[in-house]
């Protein structure tokens, strides 16, 4: 298995070179060269299986001569030794065929630990292996942050850089990124929003002199190793609700795009997806793009689902790389004009989007009806970004004789205050993270500048 860039100008790669440089050297995305298929019986076998073993068979065809199969097993076994469910990401039933997939039982309660967790026992065992360091830089609207600094964390052969903006996470949020202690973990906190940590990190891997000097690698989900992760447990979900002999559709809270990317590649596996509803908070370009077929920037709003708080979905080029027939070319024209503001889809791309995807977007008074109504109805106390899936989920709701799932993307603790607003319930942390708000801070603070954002990160590759 091979993987090219989006945009067409950069090397093909194996997966652990693909999974080490991150974003392409043309500053593209990487994604397999072909897409590998599992047969409705090989589908069928997942059933019963723990997620573990499903994991392996699904990530197998696309990890190459990477890991042989022990070592992948000890990896994926690893990876999620520390989560608190046996199912890791269980489905809980809210509705006569509607159901949340719980995606926050992994050790920072986001479902970013599914992949982060995995990519980090990936990393050690290649980086081991080779005899090398490597610096990982990262940006983060929330949970990515804490995800990828809990994976990486004392690990002697990679030093991590997590970029978040200041004022706009959770408290939870930022403690999780700021107490721990390992040298090797930087938490930075950046005066602006999300897309200017995003950008930053852009900066600095398209700054190829820089980029080679200090061995750069990325785990934000432009890495493809953490959307391949994201894709497994769409599968498990769909078995257990009857795939491959029924179809699913799924809900997805979205920002950077990469988690609803997975379940779009579940489907081109031949998993049997209906619809893949794209969930946006007043952050709306993606449900925009979906109505109109213009992708066009109007700012970025604070929102009490601050994770979805994002314009520039990075993982998006992905599935532009798609919808314009791999054309590296059309990708790079229409990544230039988004700089300047906007672009428009042609009416053929936007006819394929609208194929797979709905989309549906909640303001904030529907975020916080959504989480009451979750409580009053069922118990479940959701989270601000699974309240707005809940809410996409029943304006897109579809035929009711198939089954609907919204994932749940983090416990409800991360964001108590915007929690116990709209449902009076104050959700607690979890026993192990009682102490989480008398551990010690250590958090760095840099301009949104890149030149100082490398000083940095040289400063401490010296030490």
């Amino acid at each position: 298995m091979m993987y090219v860039s989006t945009r067409g100008r950069a090397p093909r790669l194996s997966f652990e070179e693909a999974m080490l440089t991150g974003l392409a050297r043309d500053g593209g995305l990487y994604l397999p060269e072909t897409w590998p298929q599992m047969q409705p019986s090989e589908i069928a076998a997942l059933a019963g299986l723990d997620y573990d073993e499903a994991a392996f068979r699904i990530m197998r065809p696309f990890t190459g001569d990477a890991f042989d199969d022990d070592e992948l097993r000890g990896i994926i076994g690893r990876a999620y030794a520390s989560f608190d469910h046996v199912a890791r990401c269980p489905l809980v039933q809210i509705g006569a065929n509607d159901w949340l997939l719980e995606l926050f039982h992994g050790p920072t309660l986001a479902f970013k630990d599914v992949a982060m967790q995995l990519i980090g026992q990936m990393f050690e065992t290649v980086l081991k292996r080779r005899g090398e360091r490597v610096t990982i830089i990262g940006a983060t609207s929330g949970d990515t942050g804490s995800a990828a600094i809990e994976a990486f964390r004392g690990l002697e052969a990679a030093r991590v850089y997590i970029l978040f903006p200041e004022g706009r996470v959770s408290e939870v949020q930022r403690r999780q990124m700021t107490t721990p202690s390992e040298a090797n973990v930087q938490a930075i906190a950046v005066a602006g929003d999300f897309d200017d940590c995003q950008a930053l990190v852009k900066d600095l891997f398209n700054d190829h002199e820089f980029r080679d000097e200090v061995r750069l690698g990325g785990v934000n989900s432009i890495n493809w190793a953490r959307v391949l992760a994201q894709t497994v447990y769409y599968f498990t979900a769909a078995v257990a609700l009857g795939a491959p002999a029924r179809s699913v559709s799924f809900t997805v809270p979205t920002g950077n795009f990469g988690d609803i990317f997975a379940g779009y590649v579940a489907r081109r596996m031949g998993l049997p997806i209906d619809r893949l509803v794209i969930a946006t908070n007043r952050n709306d370009i993606l449900h925009r793009t979906l109505e109109t077929g213009e992708h066009r920037r109007e700012g970025v709003h604070p929102t009490i689902s601050p994770s979805m708080d994002i314009e520039v979905s990075s993982n998006f080029e992905r599935l532009l790389f798609e919808l314009l027939d791999r054309e590296g070319a059309a990708v790079i024209q229409l990544m230039d004009e988004l700089k300047s503001g906007g672009f428009r889809l042609s009416q053929g791309a936007l006819e394929r989007l609208r194929t797979v995807f709905s989309s549906a977007r909640a303001d904030e008074a529907e975020t916080a009806e959504a989480i009451a109504r979750t409580w009053r109805e069922t118990g479940e106390i959701v989270c601000p970004h699974t309240a707005v899936g809940l809410h996409a989920a029943r304006v897109q709701r579809g035929d009711p004789a198939r089954p609907m799932v919204t994932l749940a993307t983090a416990h409800a603790a991360k964001f108590p205050d915007a929690v116990e607003a709209a449902c009076g319930i104050r959700p607690r942390l979890p026993v192990r993270m009682a102490d989480l708000f008398d551990r010690p801070e250590r958090v760095t603070y840099v301009e949104n500048n890149a030149e100082a954002l490398k000083g940095l990160i040289r400063q401490g590759y010296t030490t």
